[in-house]
């Protein structure tokens, strides 16, 4: 099993806090709302297939920034109405909220308040935002947006993005993140491009997206693996059409960011009457994970193992009727096509044969949960 590094955390964030820089200052614009996906703090997922990645190498490119810098937290209200939970610490995305508060706070990061996005007036919703409150967190309720996504003029418009309140933001460089995909972050972004733009604020949009990497291959197991780990979602990595059209360059994005380019670019064209600088959704993502790879067999090795992972995670979800057939059907042909079995991750073998051992032991065995652990060296221990 390989035991080295595959990736420079510190190359990662110096690289990745100078690129948002330069980003900031493009196109001579006042304030810069940058859209954080995946998870910004405790990132397991990126640490798991990027061995040597720090989970918390985000934040620590955000303190770099901290003077320039102030955080929105975004959370839909449907994650709230159905106790979403986030997986790697078990807890539900409105508690997931109150620890990321916490997390800013003890780096010393200005939050500058929490939005509920696609609100509906449901007393579950209500008592979260009566907890933040209480606790001095600003609150905002955006509703869903009409016309959205099809109807630009309706969008951008006074009925649209302008019957959201605004969020009364200061600092040059605003960070929008939230608990987990689909919190509302696009959305809240460029209704603030639109209020600033009222006011006579000159706004930009940009992305910051960890996965998929956009310049390693497509089939990639880290690609591959980022497509697992969303399998709810229903998210696919493809090629960016847009990005080889204008550049000539294959470059890696999911479905999502591609079947949304068109109506955002034309959003935000419409809300700063002027052409983008964006000619694809890889253009708006600021995102140099891909250069700080050390060790590509590394990744490799770390990236199939978590494959595995989550296809085993998917066979349990499903049982407990956390995730649709479909899902698990996507998470099978996902492992299927890189060449993966459940018996290539090195606990699966010994944690089977040691539960066959204990119950020709003894029946009372049956129904007992068996479980292996891999520890550092190699070694594994069964129990």
């Amino acid at each position: 099993m390989p035991s080295t590094i595959g990736f420079d955390s510190a190359k990662y964030v110096e690289e990745q806090s100078k690129y948002i820089l330069e980003r900031v200052e493009q196109g001579c614009a006042e304030r810069l709302y940058l859209e954080f996906g995946g998870k910004l703090v405790n990132d397991k997922h990126a640490m798991r297939v990027l061995p040597g990645f720090d989970e918390n190498a985000k934040i620590k490119l955000l303190c770099k920034l901290k003077d320039k810098a102030e955080i929105v937290i975004c959370v839909y209200a449907g994650d709230i109405t159905t106790n979403k939970t986030r997986h790697d610490f078990g807890i539900t995305y409105d508690l997931e909220v109150l620890r990321l508060i916490d997390v800013f706070r003890k780096y010393e990061l200005s939050i500058n308040s929490v939005v509920v996005t696609r609100y509906e007036d449901q007393p579950a919703v209500n008592m979260f935002l009566n907890k933040l409150t209480r606790r001095g967190i600003k609150t905002y309720k955006h509703a869903y947006t009409k016309g959205y996504p099809t109807d630009v003029d309706m969008i951008v418009s006074e009925d649209g993005y302008g019957a959201n309140p605004y969020i009364e933001v200061t600092k040059h460089l605003v960070v929008v993140t939230g608990p987990g995909g689909g919190s509302g972050k696009l959305a809240t972004s460029l209704s603030q491009l639109y209020h600033d733009f009222r006011r006579g604020i000159r706004s930009s949009y940009a992305k910051f997206e960890t996965f998929p990497i956009w310049n390693l291959p497509l089939k990639h197991p880290v690609n591959v693996a980022y497509e697992t780990a969303t399998v709810d979602l229903r998210d696919v990595s493809m090629i960016d059409p847009f990005h080889l059209e204008e550049y000539g360059v294959m470059a890696v994005n999911y479905n999502r960011d591609i079947e949304a380019f068109p109506i955002v670019k034309r959003i935000i064209e419409k809300i700063i009457k002027n052409e983008t600088l964006y000619k694809s959704p890889t253009d708006m993502c600021v995102n140099r994970v891909g250069f700080s790879i050390t060790d590509d067999n590394v990744v490799r090795y770390a990236a199939q193992q978590e494959i595995i992972r989550r296809y085993i995670i998917a066979k349990c979800n499903y049982k407990k009727g956390k995730i649709d057939e479909e899902a698990l059907n996507r998470s099978k042909v996902l492992m299927d096509d890189a060449g993966l079995t459940i018996e290539d991750r090195l606990v699966v073998t010994p944690a089977r044969e040691y539960a066959e051992y204990k119950r020709n032991c003894d029946s009372k065995y049956e129904n007992v949960v068996i479980m292996a652990i891999e520890m550092p060296d190699g070694t594994v221990i069964t129990g």
